[in-house]
């Protein structure tokens, strides 16, 4: 809060006039006068100029010293300095500072009268005018205070300790001698903040002043642990400790609202961890009985302690008071009565200010303005009123703190105070909700997770009604209140996703016991249903934003695939109407609940069914229904008269003028409508809004949504098209129209989630063509179709987007949408349409802006798998040395994507030495492969997320190289880096996805016939490193990988010596042996995989065994290592199942590369009986022939059994 600021000499007035005359000033002096126009400076800064020159004129040993300072202390007292006067005040912060370090010396402690006057000017000038003082100020001011603290009586130390509370705020850290004397066990402010001390103002401005120290200002660093901890034990004690007795309720409220303001500043201020024992359930405790203070009725013996439990916690009801309480049936005339009483005019608190505030910011205004809300909201009394709160329920039921009072009930005065009472306490249940979401972003997910069910209902029924955040949301009075307990909620069930993938209820729970998965899906279904009421019986639009919100957040993170379905039905409904909201943030808030609904578990065969219900059903048409609020809410209705609303026909006929796709309707368009979302969407994106009263059409065109909406509205589209491609299809004509509407505009913002939304169309067509997905061809959109559609696209706005060098995220944005278009139908785009897109792909990758790079270059990596490009050799070439460059770019980011677009490349050679032959081979440049293995080499070195796609690079170019270049000088020490390479990651304590990619390229490389394993030095690490990764590694995808490397090599002497030879099968038995032994639990979904792969490389390796390996392999087939072997080779070769994938997207296109196919039971025992004759054709030695019939009869036994089985 403070800052160093130089300032040689006081300046009253604007930085323009000189500040004094050059005469010296006296007592005698002329006032000052400031140089500008007394017509423009408010009576405020008038008098704050007046008075402040002849303050600087006073000095200590004038006379009538005691008498100036005291008049000038009132006029300066007298005067409002808000900045929300007529005139605005231009007092600037050096003069406040100058004023104040000048006047602190003309005030002796021994004078306390004067000391409390400029104590409460201190409090006052900085409190009003926002000062942010200088580091000199600060030091002086908080000398001056704690001195008068040590000096003067007890009676001033209210007002000094409220101007040290205000020097004080958000300057903790940097006053560390004052925090230290201060803050110990006998200082000030800790003995005045004890709950025992009997002077209430005191306990008051002492815990105001502790919370101030305890504020971080953002950009500073925190108070000291030690510090903090001291001023938590004391705000919790005082939250504990009850009313003194003979204590007036409002000075009451104003302790608890300290302690609740520096409860929340401790917890705010940096990392936090609560003590050990019950102090997090302390907190708990106290912040959820004050979240209800005030409630009229509310008759409850509050726990001191949470307790962390999967059981809902019952406040039980305390003992009956001899109080006798209001009469139901009055209370309940009163409640018929409230559709006439909700008319009548609210009154408004006029409290008058105390003189201990809480703290700088002046909180009067805005406790001022709350006001006694409306008798009854909508909801309240729906479903069982009694559900929520414990016997008597009438009296909480319809609260008393909502029905206005009669006015013969109470007198003015007796009124007043009642109001004023009523606003504090609400005041208060607004801190105590602060001070709880300072909790849940506190504490850990995990431990919040036991405290669940005292903040959230489990059910309505069953046991007593509970306590809960949604009694706040539904009950409380203030929005304010209302607003705050959502944001808790909100928080609460942010990132609870694992937490509530528990709930289940599908099927009927057990009569014995209630599963805890099923009273998570009974504390889902009542969230929903107190949102629900909180969603029909909110007025406030910024309230019923956040209601929205917070079922944003409620649908984000349940699991509605294992609940019984109709939860989002009904929210669907619900929402709908909001649409047309009057306020923005509400449109807005609804378009994101709808766009997660759409997002929730896609695709959800619930959400399918909303989605293709015809207009009519649910909740009215799109023109006629309102919200529930009031009718005139609706944005589309003026004059009490509806507007029709356009159709998606009247909506492209407006569009007329947008160059747009014009393409015939899919196959399935006659069978299904288009979706009401996604026409309700379209409609808010391009169509005119119908009320133009807002500013935006005063210029007299055509005025659209907000932008907020508009976004939201393209957010949901992607949505759609992403999650439910198959119903979204057939609106392509509308989402070509859209895109390139928005393409057009000038709003960049607009013009990148329209971008987002082309990429996500084409991704969605990508997938229906994809052999693996198995999509009908009568369900897919026609190639003819798809061609026109990219077509259109190519021709309009998008080229603009591409090369708009001002936004290079819209830029990037335009090169992922050139990169989801069909192999297929670029294929049949015509060729100039083909050249523009590579063109400008090369191009965009010599942009300085890292993003726009790596949108390119990843682009070129997908274009280089198009089967028209990639036998291109020309293409070929460009691509990789564009990749190489990208390759040395500082940006770790832009080098990652090159990395994973030399991977395709290189997955394009192995492709065209597969399909074309040796002459695509011939053709490509030696020197380029040179520059490409090198590349990838040192790209393996570099970090995992560039790593993990590099070695992949490495395995297809060492498995691409021909025997003629491996011979030649040049590629010999190239080749023996990149293999060393390997061999360091897998060895490397890399992530594991690199080391399995590390292991893959190892088997890639040995498919290659010319790699020399048997003469070259590096091959005994290669293979010692796979073997050691086989047996040792954690993690079982890296074994997998390991173990399908040894079992490449197709010729026995590429395993070298008998000894490497052995080496390879003991590690692969003994890896078979220990399959199970995960370290992680995770892991052992991936033990059957890894023990297919392992039998599988035995068998592989008996195969191409010769009679130098036989007394090894006898011996270890013969022994109890032997009987284990069987026992998984019978499992593996009767097994039906395949080897189970285990990588993701880049090893599939490994696996389908390399030809790798999990064969059929009887091909393995084929393979089994191939084996055995060759072994017995081997002609044996003397010394060798019986361990190779010990082979030969273990081959013998496993095939009979086999036949047998």
């Amino acid at each position: 809060m403070s800052s160093p600021v130089g300032v040689s000499a006081p300046a009253f007035g604007r930085s323009a006039v000189p500040a004094f005359p050059s005469v010296a000033l006296s007592a005698d002096a002329a006032p000052f006068t400031p140089g500008r126009a007394d017509s423009s400076l408010s009576d405020a800064e008038k008098q704050f100029s007046r008075c402040a020159a002849k303050l600087w004129s006073l000095r200590a040993d004038c006379g009538q010293l005691r008498e100036e300072l005291n008049q000038l202390f009132d006029q300066l007292l007298s005067e409002n300095y808000n900045r929300s006067c007529e005139l605005p005040i231009t007092i600037r912060p050096e003069e406040v500072c100058i004023l104040l370090k000048h006047t602190s010396g003309l005030v002796p402690l021994n004078q306390e009268h004067l000391v409390v006057k400029f104590c409460q000017l201190v409090h006052h000038l900085l409190n009003q005018l926002k000062v942010i003082m200088d580091e000199r100020t600060l030091d002086v001011l908080v000398n001056y205070t704690t001195d008068a603290l040590k000096q003067c009586s007890t009676w001033t130390h209210s007002d000094v300790l409220l101007a040290l509370s205000t020097v004080v705020y958000g300057n903790g850290s940097q006053c560390h001698q004052l925090v230290s004397d201060l803050l110990r066990e006998d200082g000030v402010i800790l003995q005045y903040s004890c709950p025992s001390q009997p002077n209430i103002e005191l306990r008051h401005v002492a815990l105001t002043c502790m919370a101030n120290i305890c504020l971080r200002i953002p950009g500073q660093p925190p108070l000291d642990d030690q510090y903090r901890s001291v001023c938590f034990r004391y705000f919790l004690k005082t939250l504990q400790s009850p009313k003194p007795p003979n204590t007036d309720d409002l000075f009451h409220c104003m302790v608890i609202q300290a302690a609740l303001k520096g409860l929340q500043f401790c917890l705010s201020g940096g990392k936090w961890k609560f003590g050990g024992g019950d102090e997090l359930g302390s907190v708990l405790a106290a912040l959820k009985r004050l979240m209800f203070q005030g409630a009229p009725g509310l008759s409850v013996d509050w726990p001191a302690v949470l307790f962390p439990a999967p059981l809902s916690q019952y406040e039980g009801p305390s003992p009956p008071k001899p109080a006798e309480p209001p009469k139901t049936s009055e209370l309940s005339k009163e409640v018929d009565k409230t559709g006439k009483a909700s008319g009548k005019k609210k009154r408004k608190s006029k409290g008058k200010k105390m003189k201990t505030e809480e703290s700088r910011v002046d909180d009067r205004e805005e406790e001022n303005k709350e006001v006694v809300p409306e008798l009854h909201r909508a909801g309240d009394g729906s479903r069982d009123d009694g559900e929520t709160l414990p016997k008597p329920p009438a009296l909480f039921l319809y609260p008393s703190w909502k029905l206005n009072s009669s006015e013969s009930e109470f007198s003015d005065l007796e009124g007043n105070a009642q109001s004023k009472l009523r606003v504090y306490q609400c005041r208060v249940r607004q801190l105590a909700l602060h001070s709880m979401l300072a909790v849940v972003k506190a504490v850990e997910k995990r431990t919040l997770y036991g405290y669940w069910s005292s903040f959230i209902p489990d059910s309505p029924a069953g046991g007593p009604p509970s306590l809960t955040l949604l009694t706040i949301i539904l009950k409380d009075p203030s929005p304010k209140v209302r607003l705050c307990a959502l944001q808790v909620l909100s928080a609460i069930l942010d990132g609870s996703r694992q937490f509530l993938a528990a709930a289940e209820d599908t099927a009927s729970p057990r009569t014995s016991y209630t599963p805890f998965s099923f009273m998570l899906a009974a504390a889902i279904r009542e969230l929903h249903r107190g949102l629900s009421l909180a969603l029909l019986a909110e007025t406030s639009s910024q309230t019923l934003t956040q209601v929205i919100k917070c079922l944003a957040f409620l649908v984000a993170n349940a699991p509605y695939h294992r609940l019984r379905p109709g939860l989002l039905s009904l929210l669907w409904k619900q929402i709908r109407p909001y649409v047309r909201h009057r306020d923005v943030t509400v449109r807005g808030s609804v378009l994101r609940l709808y766009g997660a609904i759409v997002t929730a578990q896609a695709p959800l065969s619930e959400v399918q069914l909303l989605l293709q219900q015809p207009e009519s059903v649910g909740s009215g048409s799109i023109s006629g229904s309102v919200t529930p609020q009031d009718p005139a809410l609706s944005w589309r209705h003026r004059n009490g008269a509806s507007l029709p609303v356009r159709t998606p026909a009247a909506s492209s006929q407006h569009n007329s003028s947008t160059h747009s796709p014009h393409l015939p309707h899919t196959p399935r368009e006659e069978e299904n409508s288009s979706l009401w979302l996604l026409r309700l969407c379209v409609s808010l994106v391009t169509q005119p809004r119908e009320d133009q009263s807002d500013s935006e059409g005063a210029g007299g065109g055509v005025a659209l949504e907000p932008s907020p909406v508009r976004l939201e509205a393209l957010q949901v589209l992607s949505h759609l098209v992403r999650d439910y491609f198959p119903l979204a299809q057939s609106s392509m004509y509308e989402i070509g129209q859209v895109s390139a509407r928005c393409l057009g505009e000038t709003d960049p913002s607009i013009q990148l989630h329209s971008a987002k939304l082309l990429e996500e169309f084409g991704a969605g067509i990508i997938q229906q063509y994809r052999a693996e997905n198995n999509v009908p061809e009568s369900s897919r959109i026609p190639v003819n179709q798809v061609v026109g559609f990219w077509s259109e696209v190519l021709s309009g706005p998008l080229n603009t987007a591409l090369q708009n060098e001002q936004h290079p995220t819209l830029q990037a944005s335009a090169c992922d949408t050139l990169a989801s278009i069909l192999p297929q139908a670029f294929a049949q785009l015509p060729d100039k349409t083909q050249l523009m897109c590579i063109t400008m792909l090369l191009g965009l990758t010599y942009i300085e802006n890292y993003l726009v790079k790596m949108a390119a270059v990843r682009a070129l990596g997908v274009y280089i798998l198009f089967p028209c490009l990639r036998e291109d050799v020309m293409f070929v070439a460009d691509t990789a040395n564009i990749i190489l460059a990208a390759l040395d770019d500082r940006s770790t980011n832009v080098r990652a994507k090159a990395a994973w677009s030399l991977g395709n490349l290189t997955d394009t050679l192995i492709i065209n030495m597969q399909n074309v032959g040796v002459g695509f081979q011939e053709e490509l440049s030696d020197m380029l492969l040179l520059k490409m293995l090198q590349a990838a080499t040192r790209a393996a070195a570099d970090r995992d997320k560039v790593k993990c796609n590099a070695v992949r690079a490495l395995g297809n170019l060492l498995h691409f190289l021909r025997h003629s270049q491996m011979t030649r000088p040049v590629f010999q020490r190239p080749l023996e880096d990149g293999v060393r390479a390997l061999v360091k990651t897998v060895q490397s304590d890399a992530a594991m996805k690199v080391r399995w990619n590390a292991c893959y390229a190892l088997g890639n490389a040995f498919r290659n016939p010319s790699l020399p394993l048997e003469t070259a030095l590096w091959a005994q690490d290669a293979f010692s490193a796979l073997c050691h990764v086989v047996t040792s590694c954690e993690n079982f995808k890296v074994r997998i990988k390991s173990a399908a490397a040894l079992a490449v090599p197709a010729q026995r002497s590429c395993y070298g010596d008998t000894k490497r030879f052995i080496c390879v099968w003991s590690s692969l038995s003994s890896a078979l042996e220990n399959s199970e032994d995960a370290v992680d639990f995770l892991e052992y979904r991936y033990s059957t995989s890894l023990r297919h792969t392992l039998s599988e490389a035995l068998l592989h390796l008996l195969s191409l065994s010769k009679l130098q390996d036989m007394p090894e392999l006898s011996a270890s087939l013969a022994g109890e290592e032997g009987r284990g072997i069987k026992e998984h080779l019978i499992k593996y070769l009767k097994a039906e199942e395949g080897e189970e994938k285990t990588g993701g997207e880049d090893e599939a296109r490994e696996e389908r590369n390399s030809g790798e196919e999990s064969n059929h039971p009887q091909q393995r025992v084929g393979g089994l009986q191939h084996t055995l004759v060759r072994l017995k054709g081997l002609e044996a030695e003397e010394e060798g022939g019986e361990e190779k019939e010990v082979v030969v009869r273990f081959l013998e036994d496993l095939l009979q059994i086999c036949e047998e089985l």
